[in-house]
């Protein structure tokens, strides 16, 4: 598979979310305490949260696309600072702990390919997402849950000059 790497949002993102208590859409983020059995994927550590921790839901303006198919997305994000996930070559942890997921590809002028869209368990995501990445249309891929489809992490290609061995 191409080299890839899962971008969770920014930190300048979440540190703002954290200190101000608003979402993108100007709506106070709401506190939540995960509980057993997952559900609350952090969209900054790219890890779902242990049962006990504080979460923060609220709306995220999605950067990529632009255009008509642009869409907010609600996201978790854990209330305590956690390290922005930076590994590359790994899927996202909240990505394969889902149990559906949306891989969603899109061009450079970010209109979506649906021939390299596809539905499929997080688990099972590496067959459509190399696909997808391995297609030279493809700038950009997000993935979201399938059922709800809130963005779980945007997906690009490394590259060559910062992969590593």
């Amino acid at each position: 598979m191409t080299a890839f790497r899962c971008i969770p949002i920014a930190t300048e993102t979440a540190d703002r979310f954290r200190a101000t208590g608003m979402d993108d859409r100007g709506n106070p983020l709401r506190r939540v305490v995960a509980t057993p059995g997952g559900g609350f994927p952090c969209r900054h550590c790219l890890r779902l949260a242990e049962p006990g921790e504080h979460m923060l839901l609220g709306s995220y303006d999605l950067p990529k696309p632009l255009g008509i198919y642009w869409t907010p997305s609600p996201i978790f994000l854990h209330e305590a600072d956690c390290p922005r996930a930076e590994s590359v070559g790994e899927v996202a942890p909240i990505v394969r702990a889902n149990p559906l997921v949306s891989v969603r590809a899109y061009d450079a002028q970010h209109q979506c390919l649906y021939d390299l869209g596809q539905v499929c368990a997080g688990s099972e995501v590496d067959a459509p997402l190399a696909r997808a990445l391995d297609d030279p249309r493809t700038a950009f891929v997000n993935i979201h849950t399938a059922r709800p489809g809130c963005l779980l992490a945007r997906v690009e290609r490394v590259p060559v000059e910062t992969r590593t061995c």
